[in-house]
């Protein structure tokens, strides 16, 4: 038979005379019965999430509890859930579609044994699926934080369990650092027997690393708004500046209200001072919008609620911000223009429509102002607070209201910090949404709020000491797996809650799972387009610069700076990606990563704990060990000659790439 040139010189086959003859026409074909594929995983997927509806839950929690969403997509096909396998059969999930292993013997019966001693201890042969997720270790409830979301769930009749440490070390790294722990990193902390402070020091280790400042950079570029293009254009030169930055801020430990000060005073090149860049990268440069985003960004607080006269008052205080072009194309002044005469050829003031405004004089509505006569700028201003205050000739206005507004007496300046790292932490604010604070949308737990504002304070506004406190809390080290079916214990952090990893978060845990790398580049051709691959996803600071996995992911467009804008929704084009696309499997079968693992030569027991601690981080259970014996065809003995071939152990890492386990944090 004469090779087919389109399958790599693999014979030609003629299925029946259907077979197409002409090359167009068998490629036209194929491309069909991939996208019939596809069309099909998606009703298959759809048919496991409606029969697990149906299938009534075990006992024991499962070791892959389903997530509950924040917010439901009524036009999301729902996420496959785990479906109990029927008893004496064991399932493998591979590529498309859910393969069933072969069925595993059932077990002979126990032999019938007098009951223990009263007092006496009864060793267990293998770990319960509720131990692989929970720690047997009782709640202490010494910290503050304990006590005061105790003191809400005690009247409930909720009592949380503590995670456990292959779980505690999964959750830390990824919240900490945005990375998961390698398969050493994870043995080590789970065999440590010093259960008393390991926890702790695992914490104040991941504090300590570079790492933390590169993922925390990632969360304040997303609140910072650092994109070079549309819709907020601060180009390429400025955006890499000003996440360095940041980076480097964070890196120093910089104290968060001097860290505020130094953004909302600056002034110069927004291609050589960084935070200067943060009156370039918002929506509007008004003096309302600039209003808007300080409140926004730095008080939690939205302004399309408040009169026009509070808005308006604040906005007096950014009235006389200018902006002046250099010759150095798309180079930018920020400066403090006390005079508004703009007499200098190239200097803009806020909200100059075109190039053609620039020089003649800044007129302010409301103003009475002679043609060429210098602006009049509003002399009095108010503070968020309705405190009224008069603006002296020869101060920067920012300089005053940046004062008021990192005082510890200041309302809103505190508690918007610690109630937003409560939420980064916890996966929901004390209130609910993290940047939504009003009167009318109080805590959930008033007392905690005013507890970590007060830490924070005493700290001298050390945002790693509040870290220390939350990481190192029992409410932070709950299980995952909820305690009680209670209508709002959520709200309440009865368990710890899923939420699906970070868009970057998740190509950097496949591409260090798989060692393989990822092609980031921008669609407009502009300096900084291409990202050296090897480069984490975390660590770019552009929000311009992504890949279609990214974007397929939900990560944050960086146009308004909401916490909303992010969006960690599971839809089908995700899993059909995960569980479908080429681009995973080429990272599976092509990459260094799996191949060392198989290529140890090691017994199949450990190859396959190897496999789960480097994508779980945890030793498999003795169901899941021969579960996955069973379907690389290894079989309950070890025998010469019986091995799994590559492909097994492929699938068998694909599938656990696609368990919520992987995919949640939990």
């Amino acid at each position: 038979m004469k090779p087919d040139p389109i399958s790599s010189g693999r014979p030609r086959v003629r299925l029946g005379g259907f077979f197409p003859p002409t090359y167009s026409a068998r490629l036209a074909l194929r491309k069909f019965i991939r996208r019939l594929l596809i069309c099909l995983s998606g009703v298959l997927l759809w048919g496991l999430s409606h029969a697990a509806e149906t299938v009534k839950s075990p006992a024991v929690p499962s070791p892959n509890p389903a997530p509950v969403p924040a917010k439901v997509n009524p036009l999301a096909v729902p996420a496959p859930k785990a479906i109990p396998p029927e008893k004496g059969t064991a399932t493998v999930t591979t590529k498309a579609n859910p393969v069933p292993a072969k069925p595993v013997p059932p077990a002979p019966k126990p032999e019938v044994k007098p009951a223990p001693a009263k007092g006496a201890t009864v060793a267990t042969s293998s770990p319960t699926p509720a131990s692989l997720f929970e720690s047997p270790a009782a709640l202490k409830m010494e910290c503050r934080i304990d006590q005061l979301v105790m003191a809400r769930l005690k009247p409930l009749g909720v009592r949380p369990a503590l995670c456990s440490d292959a779980v505690f070390v999964r959750r830390a790294y990824l919240d900490v650092i945005g990375v998961l722990p390698s398969a050493a990193e994870a043995k080590a902390f789970i065999d440590d027997p010093d259960t008393a402070t390991k926890r702790k020091r695992l914490v104040d280790r991941l504090l300590a690393s570079d790492e933390f400042a590169v993922y925390w950079g990632m969360k304040w570029g997303d609140l910072l708004r650092i994109k070079a293009e549309f819709p907020i254009n601060l180009w390429p030169n400025a955006a890499q500046l000003y996440h360095r930055w940041v980076v480097a801020s964070l890196a120093e430990n910089k104290p968060y209200d001097q860290f505020v000060r130094e953004m909302l005073t600056a002034s110069g090149s927004n291609f050589r001072v960084g935070p200067v860049n943060f009156y370039r990268a918002m929506p509007s440069r008004t003096p309302e919008g600039i209003a808007s985003t300080v409140a926004l960004t730095f008080m939690g607080v939205r302004t399309e609620g408040w009169p026009k006269e509070k808005l308006a008052g604040m906005s007096s205080f950014f009235a006389q911000i200018g902006y002046k072009p250099t010759s150095e194309w798309k180079e930018e002044y920020v400066f403090w223009d006390p005079a508004g005469t703009h007499s200098l050829a190239g200097n803009a003031a806020p909200g100059r429509a075109s190039i053609e405004e620039i020089g003649k004089p800044l007129v302010i509505e409301g103003a009475a102002t002679p043609e060429g006569a210098p602006a009049t700028y509003p002399q009095q201003a108010i503070f968020p607070d309705g405190t009224k205050v008069t603006l002296r000739d020869g101060q920067d206005p920012r300089e005053v209201f940046a004062d008021w507004l990192i005082s510890p007496k200041n309302p809103w300046f505190t508690r918007n910090i610690a109630n937003r790292t409560w939420a980064w932490l916890m996966g929901r604010g004390l209130v609910h949404e993290a940047d939504d604070l009003r009167d009318d949308n109080p805590p959930s737990h008033p007392e905690l709020l005013a507890y970590l504002e007060k830490e924070l304070v005493g700290a001298n506004y050390d945002l790693k000491h509040l870290y220390r406190l939350i990481l190192n809390s029992e409410t932070y080290q709950f299980s995952s797996l909820p305690k009680s079916s209670k209508k709002g214990t959520e709200a309440l952090f009865a368990a710890y809650p899923m939420r699906r990893l970070e868009a970057e978060v998740l190509i950097d845990s496949i591409n260090r799972i798989t060692g393989t790398t990822e092609l980031y580049t921008s669609p407009i051709p502009e300096p900084f387009t291409y990202i050296p691959q090897g480069q984490p996803a975390v660590s770019i600071g552009d929000g311009s610069i992504t890949s279609s996995f990214l974007s397929l992911f939900g990560r944050s467009a960086r146009a308004t700076g909401t916490e909303d804008e992010r969006t960690n929704l599971v839809v089908a084009e995700q899993w059909l990606h995960l569980l479908n696309s080429s681009h995973v499997q080429d990272k599976l079968e092509r990459g260094p990563g799996i191949k060392a693992i198989v290529a140890a030569k090691r017994p199949a027991n450990e190859t396959i704990t190897a496999l789960y601690l480097t994508i779980l981080s945890r030793h498999p259970a003795r169901e899941e060990l021969a579960a996955a014996r069973a379907y690389c065809g290894i079989g309950a003995e070890e025998k010469p000659g019986k091995t799994a071939r590559p492909e097994h152990w492929n699938d068998l890492a694909w599938a656990l790439l696609n368990t919520h386990e992987f995919l949640f944090r939990h």
